[in-house]
């Protein structure tokens, strides 16, 4: 193998060949492919820093006699590299690995929200991904890839795919009482992208600050800061959001969880939820409902959507996170029809629209009655679920305490003071390798009873997974050990 000088003032020589051999394979490229195969090889040891900056490399007739391959091949690549700015040369002067490339970062790391090394995870939020109905829902990709027109494939409406909006109309009016007029439907990237888009909305109207229930989700507030928006917290009671907090707030918009409050697991009240419409007529205020859960009712059917009581004042948003899996990114955004074409106007320049396959998928599986018989499995699997927590908390656990309505994928679950105090218990449990979220972590203050509240998830843990689960969560904190596996 030709060496060559490889220090900036270009006077001393080294061996380079571990630097060539990651050519090599490229060299051996079938011919069609070996020019783009050896550019690419070259591209990928500068960028590795296998071939440093400043390295004089060979001649081209050298290493193309080194490698095997024609001069014509390694000139060329020589050139290409050089416009590129992966090489440097000068007339007479040779070939050098340029000082401008910085290499980068490895690895390439996944960010996707997990608790590394869990035996358990109760943390709330988080569906059972094995139901995802894998099987129908790729016959409904086969059908809606043969038969969309070209022209389907092109920027879509920012609104969404009008077969969509319509059957996702239909759904929300059937299933949650929903006013779901398809033009004023917004096809999102979930409630998370639902709620951006209200944030910039309510921005560009005057809005400062946004109401949110307080214990409530945290990413509430993080999506609104994210828009300029303040948020100020709004405590409860046990019909749902107190209205004196809120009418001294002098908010004009505020994010509710009727249906199934998150956290806390209650059910608005009749007469509360007309006081909080009354309210935001008074105050010429929005109110942004968030049906997170609303299909996941175990005793009885869902109460319908507050929407439905006044759809010019509530913004509905609602995804399929929960009934199908959260990272199709799939949601919707019913708006106030005086507000519509601005929260479509933020939406085109947001994204230019939702992917289209993905919309025609939905909107085959829904028309086709997938979407209810997936509806069906869930609420089934989930009830079963929900009663393994009741009942492992009570046997594990005597004397602890579940609160809110039978409904949704999480409980609140208040365990005797007995089995604290609250930090040395976390401390125990993420010891044995159980991951929790306290109710603290949504907002709230302590009770001020000793008791430890948690917000537990189990839809995504079998029953037989759950009963083991919160027997590890006991051994572990009543020994101050780790459980065994």
């Amino acid at each position: 193998m030709t060496s060559s000088g490889t220090n900036a003032d270009h006077s001393s020589a080294e061996p380079l060949s571990p630097a060539w051999e990651l050519l090599l394979p490229a060299a051996a490229a079938p011919a069609r492919g070996r020019g783009r195969a050896l550019r690419s090889a070259f591209r990928e040891a500068v960028r590795s820093g296998r071939l440093a900056a400043g390295t004089r490399l060979p001649s081209s007739r050298e290493l193309a006699a080194d490698l095997g391959v024609s001069r014509g091949l390694v000139t060329e690549a020589y050139e290409q590299l050089t416009a590129e700015g992966y090489l440097r040369s000068g007339r007479g002067a040779g070939t050098w690995v340029s000082e401008g490339v910085r290499a980068a970062e490895r690895p390439v790391r996944d960010r996707a929200p997990r608790t590394a090394g869990a035996r358990y995870d109760f943390r709330p939020g988080t569906p059972d991904l094995s139901l995802f109905p894998r099987s129908a829902w790729s016959a409904a990709q086969r059908a809606v890839s043969g038969r969309l027109p070209h022209r389907a494939l092109g920027y879509p409406d920012p609104r969404g795919l009008p077969e969509l909006r319509e059957a996702l109309a239909g759904l929300l009016a059937r299933r949650r009482g929903v006013v779901a007029d398809p033009e004023r439907l917004v096809v999102c990237s979930g409630v998370a992208q639902a709620t951006t888009l209200l944030g910039f909305v309510l921005r560009d109207e005057g809005v400062a600050s946004v109401g949110v229930e307080d214990p409530g989700s945290p990413e509430h507030a993080t999506l609104f800061a994210a828009t300029g928006l303040d948020t100020v917290p709004l405590p409860l009671d046990n019909e749902g959001l107190a209205l004196a907090p809120l009418e001294r707030s002098g908010v004009r918009a505020v994010v509710t969880t009727p249906a199934h409050q998150f956290p806390t697991g209650i059910g608005y009240s009749a007469r509360r939820r007309g006081a909080l419409l009354d309210w935001a007529r008074r105050a010429d205020a929005v109110i942004m409902e968030d049906d997170y859960d609303g299909d996941f009712r175990y005793d009885r059917e869902p109460v319908g959507a507050l929407q439905g009581l006044d759809p010019e004042r509530v913004f509905y948003t609602g995804s399929v996170s929960k009934s199908l899996a959260p990272g199709l990114r799939l949601g919707w955004l019913v708006a106030p029809a005086a507000l519509t074409e601005r929260v479509v106007a933020r939406k085109r320049t947001m994204d230019l629209g939702s992917p289209v396959l993905d919309q025609a998928t939905l909107a085959d599986f829904i028309v086709r009655g997938g979407y209810d018989r997936q509806l069906r499995r869930c609420q089934r699997a989930y009830r079963e679920r929900r009663d393994a927590m009741v009942t492992a908390l009570g046997e594990h656990f005597p004397g602890s305490a579940v609160s809110g309505i039978a409904a949704g994928l999480h409980v609140i679950a208040r365990l005797p003071a007995r089995y604290g105090p609250e930090d040395l218990f976390l401390e125990r449990a993420a010891s044995a390798g159980i991951a929790l979220r306290p109710l603290r972590d949504c907002g709230t203050a302590d009770s001020g009873d000793g008791a430890l509240p948690l917000v537990l998830g189990y839809a995504h843990l079998t029953p037989a997974g759950i009963a083991r689960g919160v027997a590890a969560l006991a051994a572990a904190v009543r020994s101050g050990r780790p459980a065994p596996g």
